[in-house]
């Protein structure tokens, strides 16, 4: 029996993914009468009706379905090996991909780019700002080499190695004089009026548990989608917010205000897929991210 070769297997996923052999066949570049022949070729080759075209949408027969989970994992083998042989270990070139949560394009990521650049200006980068759970998924399709959240159940096939911890608190505009405000009683809440992460971040819902926890309601006047966005209402208005440590450091015109009892801290992790070909560039950034938390205070994690 001859092999299947590699196009009739991205042909294979790219129906299974649209259920329609036009928009695939769009997808692909290439007419729908070609797609289906090439198909129908696979199906020789292999014996077996992979896909069910009697309804409305082109559905997987059991058989595909099974066949498409190794041709997936198949490919994304392929690519990593590819990627493997190109890898140049000096670092003179080189590309890394990674996912980040939202909160550390505040804080974390422009350091990090910069000594990414400064030590191996050769290597490339792409970056991804997604939630966590889009980060591991994308880690375990092998669409990105590493990525950086939060510790806590992770999806089975993703390892996290732990960074630091984060602490927040509660953050107003007002100017920083003499000593540090002292803690402000959680009940005190209820006279603030906050602007606040919106509800698809997960420092929201982490903050929103603190204050179900405490049976604190304060007035939610403004919700962002961006933790910059948020810096600047503060900075122009009455209004106080919640946000790491981390991002009032490098903002003085913010003032962090801790409560009692205190926010909980989180782990903050670098995650990989287990068993993923780490390329030089995905090692020498693990290396130099250790290095940066190190170097600029970050409280270890536990």
């Amino acid at each position: 029996m001859a092999a299947p070769e590699l196009r009739h297997l991205r042909y294979l996923l790219a129906v299974a993914e649209h259920g329609n052999f036009t928009r695939a066949a769009e997808e692909l570049h290439i007419s729908q009468p070609t797609l289906s022949q090439q198909i129908k070729q696979l199906e020789r080759t292999l014996g077996v009706q992979l896909l069910d075209r009697t309804g409305r949408t082109v559905r997987l027969t059991d058989a595909g379905a099974v066949y498409t989970d190794h041709a997936r994992r198949a490919l994304r083998d392929l690519a990593a090996a590819e990627r493997a042989v190109h890898d140049v270990h000096d670092l003179s070139r080189g590309h890394l991909r990674l996912g980040v949560t939202p909160t550390f394009t505040a804080y974390l990521v422009g350091p990090l780019t910069a000594e990414l650049h400064t030590r191996h200006p050769g290597v490339g980068l792409t970056l991804t700002e997604a939630t966590q759970d889009r980060i591991e998924a994308a880690l375990l399709a092998d669409d990105l080499d590493l990525g950086i959240a939060f510790s806590g159940t992770h999806l089975p096939g993703i390892a996290a190695t732990a960074l630091f911890t984060e602490a927040l608190s509660l953050v107003t505009g007002t100017p920083r004089t003499g000593a540090a405000p002292g803690p402000l009683p959680v009940h005190a809440l209820k006279d603030e009026q906050l602007a606040l992460l919106s509800e698809d971040f997960a420092t929201r819902g982490h903050i929103d548990e603190y204050l179900a926890r405490h049976r604190a309601a304060p007035r939610i006047t403004v919700e962002a989608n961006s933790v910059q966005a948020l810096t600047e209402i503060v900075r122009r208005t009455n209004l106080a917010t919640v946000l790491p440590d981390a991002v009032t450091h490098d903002h003085p015109h913010l003032t962090p205000v801790p409560l009692d009892p205190p926010l909980p801290t989180r782990t903050v992790t670098l995650l990989h897929r287990e068993g993923a070909y780490r390329s030089a560039a995905a090692r020498a950034f693990t290396r130099l991210t250790h290095d940066l938390v190190h170097a600029r205070g970050y409280a270890p994690a536990p």
